[in-house]
């Protein structure tokens, strides 16, 4: 039976194919909207979500000043990063990382490039996932002789040396100073706090001594941001505590002052970007939602205008003994198969939409996801039977000797 209804509908919408294809139009656009943009969402709220392991798992950052709107202005040293790391003051960490940046230019012969310089210790590769590809890696040797050697980063591997140039145990300047090149960084495709490919990794020690000279009054190192490493993620609100009352009795700070200091909790950053991405999906997938509905109305108006130019051929089925529930069961089938045919060309149009992002934005990988196609297309079929209803009851409510004699 409902095979038979929906072969009736299919042959009464092939009789006038451009009305029926203009009336899908509105629902093709709408659902085409939906499942690009909730798919879009989704792939960016994974990305948000990779970006952050990319930088690391189970991780506190701990950043210099507060990030309210007060702008306490405050100093982070690598003495801050040796108490975290004593397991009396912090429980839990695994690890604790401190470094350094700063803008220089780098050359090599005739080349040159300005480069963000990064000094890094060797457990940059437990807290920040850091690893070479080629060479080795800044060691605890490199730290306390301040060797002037460097690790490289893919893009500025790419600059200065030509593609079939080794870089190992060759020469770069900074600041017109002489580093061996030890390693090439592995790419890395954005993190938390950047993009390092058009990078130089230095001994954090080299970096502050030869570069940043960076200290306090009394001599110390200073640290741009201390990355600390826990052993696992349920760890990480209790350790942010204890790290907030370490810094505040390590800086003198009394109880009624404000913190010159910031501790990022990579899960409460998590939760809010999701929260972020999720509420920012679902309000594209309701304003883009507005063109089913419209694609609705022009169902409804569509199908009271085929009741209007079908009253005969009403009339003369009630007169061979078509029931009432016939009729209304043929009228909302009709609308029905414009619907969820207009809904199956968006989503086939929604693929195609989402090839043309994946290829054009590096980095951003949106799925198809059967979540944005089952919302698309069940939506087509709420809004196909719901604005149908109305001009199949009026159908099946048609006085069959009216109907007949209508002209």
């Amino acid at each position: 039976m409902a095979l038979t209804s929906v072969l009736i509908a299919l042959r009464a919408l092939a009789a006038n194919r451009i009305r029926s294809f203009l009336t899908m139009l509105g629902i093709i656009i709408g659902v085409f909207a939906v499942v690009v943009l909730v798919s879009v969402g989704e792939g960016v709220e994974n990305y948000v979500v990779n970006v952050f392991q990319l930088a690391g798992t189970n991780n506190l950052w701990v950043v210099p000043g507060a990030l309210d709107d007060e702008g306490v202005v405050g100093e982070l040293t690598v003495a801050d990063a040796r108490a975290i790391e004593n397991p009396f003051n912090v429980s839990g960490v695994k690890a604790v990382a401190p470094e350094n940046r700063a803008g220089r230019i780098v050359t090599r012969g005739g080349e040159s490039l300005e480069v963000e310089v990064v000094g890094i210790w060797p457990e940059h590769q437990t807290t920040a996932n850091w690893f070479v590809t080629e060479g080795s890696f800044i060691t605890d040797r490199d730290i306390d002789e301040r060797s002037r050697v460097a690790i490289i980063g893919t893009g500025t591997a790419k600059t200065l040396f030509e593609a079939d140039e080794y870089p190992i145990g060759s020469f770069i300047k900074v600041d017109n100073r002489s580093f061996e090149v030890i390693g090439i960084m592995k790419e890395l495709s954005g993190g938390v706090f950047g993009d390092f490919n058009d990078t130089v990794f230095l001994p954090f020690t080299t970096m502050q001594d030869r570069i940043a000279r960076r200290k306090t009054v009394s001599g110390e190192y200073l640290a741009g941001i201390i990355i600390v490493h826990m052993h696992e993620s349920d760890m990480l609100d209790q350790a942010q505590v204890e790290i907030e009352e370490l810094l505040r009795d390590r800086h003198r700070i009394t109880f009624n002052e404000d913190d010159d200091f910031s501790v990022i909790n990579q899960q409460d950053v998590l939760s809010v970007f999701g929260g972020i991405t999720a509420a920012l999906t679902i309000f594209l997938g309701l304003v883009s939602a507005i063109s089913l509905l419209v694609g609705g109305i022009g169902i409804m108006n569509i199908m009271l205008v085929s009741v209007t130019e079908r009253t005969r051929e009403i009339g003369l089925r009630k007169a061979v003994g078509a029931r009432r529930g016939t009729i209304l069961t043929q009228f909302i089938m009709e609308a029905l198969t414009l619907a969820v045919l207009g809904g199956l060309i968006g989503v086939g149009l929604a693929g195609l939409g989402i090839m043309v992002v994946n290829n054009s934005l590096a980095g951003l990988d949106v799925g198809l996801g059967a979540d944005a196609v089952l919302l698309g297309v069940g939506f087509c079929a709420a809004v196909g039977a719901a604005f149908g209803i109305y001009p199949a009851w009026r159908a099946s409510r048609l006085n069959p000797i009216q109907a007949l004699r209508h002209e």
